[in-house]
């Protein structure tokens, strides 16, 4: 983790040095960015088991250095509504689910273009929030199930929930990064907006398990 971070502050430290370094004179791009889109996303691990796949929603902001280099904030909601299939064996009712991430993020835009054609690359850090609900209430005694970590239940050496338990309403939050890119297609209208499609990979450190999911979006790029 310690890696990845420093090669994002490295590429964040290198974009700063391309805007201070391009000379005066009318730019020839636009200064802010904007992005909205949404798609399916593909769990992996423990959301690829208790959830498969999934819809989701994303919208950022932020400021192009140069034609190159960016960056942006951006948000997005994950659904983790746990799947029929699991929920209902492993003793969950009314279970609702969804991961809530806010990340920081360089965007490279390599100058290779085939007419309205486009790419990039994007990758950051973030801040993830897991949360589920359930109206199980009670659990105390109870064999623990796979699904169950993600309401942080602690369970005896026999595999039986402690006393005093519950599957209620359960958040938990980590760090974590994410990396991917995608393909632009400039439009001749929406102010110049274009099409992309996109896929990305999130992993999040939360102290339970961890979070991996991979969005595959479609939107819209200013």
């Amino acid at each position: 983790m310690r890696n990845r971070t420093f090669w994002v502050l490295a590429f964040f430290g290198l974009s700063i040095a391309s805007a201070l370094a391009q000379t005066g004179g009318q730019r020839d791009f636009s200064r802010l960015n904007f992005n909205v889109g949404g798609g399916l996303g593909i769990g992996r691990g423990d959301v690829g088991s208790f959830v498969g796949n999934s819809y989701f929603g994303v919208a950022g902001a932020g400021m192009n250095f140069s034609r190159l280099f960016g960056f942006n904030a951006e948000y997005m909601y994950y659904d983790l509504g746990i799947r029929p299939s699991v929920s209902q064996p492993q003793g969950l009712q009314d279970t609702t689910g969804s991961l809530n991430a806010i990340s920081l993020n360089g965007i490279v835009r390599p100058p290779l273009h085939w007419g309205r054609l486009g790419l990039y690359g994007i990758f950051g850090v973030g801040f993830y929030r897991r949360s589920v609900t359930s109206s199980t209430g009670d659990v105390s005694n109870a064999f623990c199930q796979p699904s169950w970590v993600w309401w942080d239940i602690q369970c005896d050496f026999r595999g039986r929930a402690l006393p005093g338990q519950k599957l209620g309403s359960f958040s938990k939050d980590a760090g974590g990064y994410n990396y991917g890119g995608g393909l632009t297609y400039r439009l001749r209208r929406f102010h110049d907006a274009k099409l992309y499609v996109e896929y990305r990979y999130h992993k999040a450190y939360h102290s339970d398990v961890q979070t991996i999911v991979w969005p595959l979006t479609v939107g819209l790029r200013w």
